[in-house]
Order: C-alpha cells, then structure tokens, then sequence
C-alpha cells in the first residue's frame, strides 16, 4: 500500500511518497536504508550542499525502484516539476536543455523524494555558462587499491602547488579522490580542459608506470587514470555531498588535505549516517570562494614541461 506526507520545508510543502520504500537494500555488511533515510540525509546536509548547487545545471541521477532497479539519467526538467523549482535553458547541438537548478532545501528534498540518489553538477554556473569556475581531476584508479589514488593526490597536489593553485580533495564514494581547482571564471572550456590535460600529462610524464592519461581502458593497464574529461562543456561532476547509487549508500565528501593521510580514508568512508558531521567540519574551509586565473599558472606550467 503506498503512503505519502506533507513536509514543510523552509516556506514550502513537499509531498513525500512512500517513504518506507528500500531504496538501499541491506546486502553482507552494507545498511539498508529507505526514501525516508536519503530525505533525511539531503534534509540534514542542505545547509553544506546548497553552496555547491546553487545557480549550476544539473543532471539527476534517478533509482526509482532502488539499487535492483534502472538508472535514469534525467537532464530535462519534467512537466510536473513544482513550478518554484528553478530551471535554466542550456543550448546543446540542435536545441537546448531545461535543466533543474537546486536553489533551496525544499527542492533538495523534492528531487530526493523523486528517488534522485545523486546529483551531478555543471562546472559552469547558469548565468556564465561557458565559463567555468571549477577544474576537476578525477583520480580514478584501475583496482580497489586506495594506496595509489592517494599517492597520485599527494604528487598533483604538490604539482598544483608549485603552480600557485589552490586545490581541495573529495572522495568519490565510489573508487577515488577528485582534486578540485577553484577558478575566477574568466576562462572558456577548452582553455580550462587544455591546462588540465596539460598538467595531467605532466604528472603522467613523471611517474609513467604508475598514472596515465589514456582514455581507453585498454591502454592503461594497472595504472591510475588521470581523467580530465569533465573540464568540457555540457560534462558534469557528482556534485560534493551528493549520495551514491551503491551499497551502504556512501557519499561524495569534501576533505581536508590533512585527512589524506588517515588510514582509515578510502572512497566510500563516508556514508548518509555520518557524512553531515564530515560536512560540519568545514574541511574547504571558503577555499571555494577565491578563484584563480590560469594565466600565471599556465607560464609556470609550461615553464616546467620545457
């Protein structure tokens, strides 16, 4: 039988429908967890997350029927969206794309009711779209060795240093670490992809058995791949906070760089039943707010690639 309820949400009424529905099944050690427990989660973890969300396009990823059941990939925002959601027309080839923006926690828990278990965010914000004001390197290992994700946190973060870069971690919740670069906003796509694979190259060049910037599988190896393929228009990253669609319901979370050298650290340490005290912490501590320029960084860059 299905059940639903009203909860307020700052000034607005969310309707939330079946609440008791498992959306993570208990499996081995993994909790389960219901609709209820992700409202809760993203109700919770608003305050910290909305900073991340607000004013940038986003695709939603959707497990209706839970982890057992389809993913939908949702970019267009849906006909019965409450009308105070936010939306934004993005051109793409051969039309656009309304996509939804999260502006509030009423619309948090509205997509978390939706059964939107992550949210992956542009780069860009919608009022300069073209324009990003976040580089991402996404440190993907090729096994479930966390050693060498860590390792390739600590070389990069040493490289962006020498650039003058300022960067932060966040685990995945998945397999690895993304090293985010805040930026001014004053650069295209392809000038901001250009610098990141430049840089991933560079790292790749000085440690050649350990990561690779190859994009297809087979031709890295056992090597971690430095992917960079998210610096690109219309592309997206899990937006910090954000659950993910696998058992335990893990969370994307925002780090310090101290926290990279707990050996409790690995890509899933954080789930919905703790993440919001990682988040309390403030481990980016407004690094987010002070964007960069590339140019000096890219002197400096080419500088050391002769």
């Amino acid at each position: 039988m299905s059940s639903a309820r009203t909860m307020r949400v700052g000034r607005r009424s969310v309707e939330v429908h079946r609440p008791e529905k498992v959306l993570f099944p208990g499996e081995g050690r993994a909790k389960e967890y219901t609709k209820d427990d992700v409202i809760g989660y993203y109700r919770a973890v608003a305050p910290f997350m909305l900073p991340h969300l607000r004013g940038r396009p986003l695709m939603l990823e959707r497990r209706p029927d839970g982890l057992g059941g389809p993913t939908f990939m949702q970019k267009n925002t849906p006909d019965h969206y409450p009308e105070w959601i936010r939306r934004v027309e993005v051109p793409k080839e051969g039309g656009t794309v309304l996509h939804p923006v999260c502006e509030d926690a009423a619309t948090l828990v509205y997509l978390a009711d939706q059964a939107c278990l992550t949210l992956h965010r542009w780069l860009s914000r919608a009022d300069r779209i073209d324009r990003p004001d976040r580089m991402v390197f996404d440190l993907d290992p090729s096994t479930d060795d966390f050693g060498v994700v860590r390792d390739a946190a600590v070389f990069l973060g040493e490289l962006l240093d020498e650039l003058k870069l300022p960067s932060a971690l966040m685990t995945t919740g998945s397999r690895g670490l993304h090293v985010v670069v805040p930026l001014n906003g004053h650069h295209d796509f392809d000038e901001v992809r250009a610098f990141a694979k430049d840089a991933a190259d560079a790292l790749a060049d000085a440690h050649p058995d350990r990561f690779t910037t190859a994009a297809r599988k087979k031709d890295r190896g056992d090597r971690l791949y430095l992917d960079i393929q998210r610096n690109a228009y219309a592309q997206t990253a899990v937006a910090p906070f954000s659950v993910r669609a696998l058992p335990g319901a893990p969370v994307a979370v925002p780090i310090s760089w101290g926290q990279l050298d707990d050996s409790r650290l690995h890509a899933r340490r954080w789930t919905i039943a703790d993440a919001v005290d990682q988040a309390r912490t403030n481990p980016w501590a407004g690094l987010m707010s002070h964007g960069r320029a590339l140019g000096p960084a890219r002197r400096r860059l080419d500088a050391l690639r002769g």
